[in-house]
């Protein structure tokens, strides 16, 4: 056997291909001429084998020049393929089965993480400079209307519309910002939707005597149809919608209600932001409000390609409102389906930073699942819905953009983005076992790739917000520290709430609105 082993003990590293060729060529031209034959070992223990690639086929060429031949190892020994390689008995064949496919499935596996974390960092490279550059340019444009003041002159009637139910502990405090609101013809009214609890109570002894406050019963029918009561008495040219644990800054109405002297304007989404910073459940959220659904109606808004005005904040033309035909309630995410017909009516959805509105987030784990599940079935129901708006060329970059990256980005994308989570946990542990079990032979070469991969991954993440942040009004940066437990975190709760969501929806059951339990611990932050 002619052994050729890279040791920093008897070589000079890093090793050439030329050296390999050099020294085992000298060792097998070294044998006598009694030998039977040799067998060649290169052994490289399993560091950096790029050199030893290069150097077999030279070497296989440079030992058939000198008369060398290769043959399988059965014929030095002068043995039969069958007792080399005995056929395996009819017991064995499922277990030798059963490897193989084990084996299979391992070596694809790692093949197939490694892309996905390469297609991953692609697109969310690609998807960060196209995003960033959109949300620029709105950005861009949002400061020269300030400059010009735009539609500061156009002052229509507002008709604010808050669906209640269970509200007791939060809908005063919602009405009270209303009222604090600087601008001066609007009415507020609050559909009761069936509460079980002191909501109107609440309204008639806080505001009974307030001229601008209308307060309307019915029995429970979803918010779909409350929103849709309101609407049957709002006397605006405008509708704004929110929900009632929402507390809006003193130049909301006044904000979304101006950009409506564009008449090509059918809706107005605002700056939804999180008011119960409380814990870390909470701040994530905010954090995930400015990097993700801020960002993305910023951006999409220069497209004219948003896909829903929220129903924390957003303004809608009355009477186009009544055109599409009012709130339906045959998706969770009215506000989606809404927005989606109007744009599909021809009109634009646009975005309005400067109209901010606090909303109380889910405050632990399990309700904020919840939530997510509603906003996730939702959207899966709107998108089924309105499929055939899927590239076609009359809705544009509806179709072409804002529909595709939905399912893309805001479906598919959570249901495999935690494997990178996971491939990074079994990495490590597998680099752990290995490092215990064979010390002398380990390489951290897979290791230092996988943790190269994952850092570029959270790299993009980092970069991308922080231009969320440069966008936004006096935000806190510090918020920017619960980003990495933010995305490790928020994506397992997220793979989950998908992953139900795609199997309700296969399965097809009706699913209802629910309740969240409101706690009244929004506040305008500072």
């Amino acid at each position: 056997m002619v052994g050729v082993r890279i040791d920093p003990d008897d070589w000079t590293l890093p090793v050439t291909a030329d050296q390999i060729v050099s020294r085992t060529m000298q060792r097998a031209l070294a044998a006598t001429p009694e030998t039977r034959g040799q067998v060649i070992l290169l052994h490289d223990s399993g560091g950096d084998r790029s050199a030893t690639i290069e150097a077999l086929p030279r070497l296989i060429h440079d030992l058939r020049a000198k008369g060398f031949r290769f043959v399988p190892v059965s014929d030095l020994g002068g043995f039969s393929r069958d007792q080399v390689m005995p056929p395996i008995p009819q017991s064995q064949r499922v277990f030798t089965r059963a490897d193989a496919v084990a084996f299979f499935f391992l070596s694809t596996g790692g093949w197939t993480l490694q892309w996905i974390f390469l297609i991953g960092i692609l697109l969310g490279l690609g998807r960060l400079l196209f995003v960033g550059s959109l949300a620029f340019a709105q950005w861009l444009r949002s400061r020269r209307r300030e400059r010009l003041h735009s539609g500061i002159n156009y002052a229509p009637s507002v008709s604010v519309v808050v669906p209640a139910f269970n509200e007791e502990m939060v809908i005063e405090k919602t009405i009270r910002s209303l009222l604090a609101s600087d601008y001066k013809s609007f009415e507020i009214i609050i559909v009761d939707d069936g509460s079980k609890d002191n909501t109107s109570g609440v309204v008639v002894e806080k505001f009974g005597d307030e001229n601008r406050v209308r307060l309307f019963t019915e029995a429970n029918a979803g918010k779909a149809e409350a929103l849709n009561t309101g609407l049957r008495h709002a006397s605006g040219e405008v509708v704004i919608a929110l929900d009632a644990d929402t507390l809006f800054s003193p130049q909301t109405i006044g904000a979304l209600a101006h950009r409506f002297y564009d008449p090509q304007i059918g809706a107005i989404a605002g700056n939804a932001k999180v008011g119960n910073r409380i814990n870390l459940v909470t701040r994530w959220q905010a954090l995930e409000y400015i990097t993700s659904q801020n960002m993305d109606r910023r951006a999409f808004a220069s497209l004219n390609c948003i896909t829903v005005v929220p129903g924390a904040v957003g303004a809608w033309r009355r009477d186009l409102v009544e055109k599409a035909g009012g709130f339906t309630s045959d998706t969770l995410a009215e506000d989606q389906d809404l927005t989606l017909r109007i744009r599909r009516l021809g009109y634009k959805i646009g975005y309005e930073e400067t109209a901010i509105a606090w909303t109380e987030a889910p405050d632990n784990l399990r309700a904020l699942a919840k939530q997510r599940f509603r906003w996730a079935y939702g959207t899966l129901q709107c998108m089924w819905k309105h499929l055939d708006a899927l590239f076609r060329p009359r809705y544009g970059t509806l179709g072409f953009i804002a529909t595709p990256n939905v399912w893309i980005f805001q479906i598919l994308f959570p249901l495999i983005s935690p494997v990178m989570d996971l491939m990074l946990v079994y990495t490590l542990i597998s680099a752990g076992l290995d490092r215990w079990q064979q010390p002398s032979g380990y390489s951290s070469t897979n290791l230092q790739q996988v943790l190269f991969y994952y850092a570029l991954f959270l790299a993009i993440d980092w970069v991308s917000a922080c231009f969320a942040f440069i966008l936004e009004k006096r935000e806190r940066w510090s918020l920017l520290w619960w980003l990495f437990l933010q995305r490790f975190c928020y994506r397992q709760v997220m793979y989950y709430v998908m992953l139900k969501s795609v199997a309700m929806a296969v399965r097809g059951p009706l699913v209802g609105w629910g309740t969240l339990e409101r706690k009244a611990t929004a506040e305008a932050q500072p």
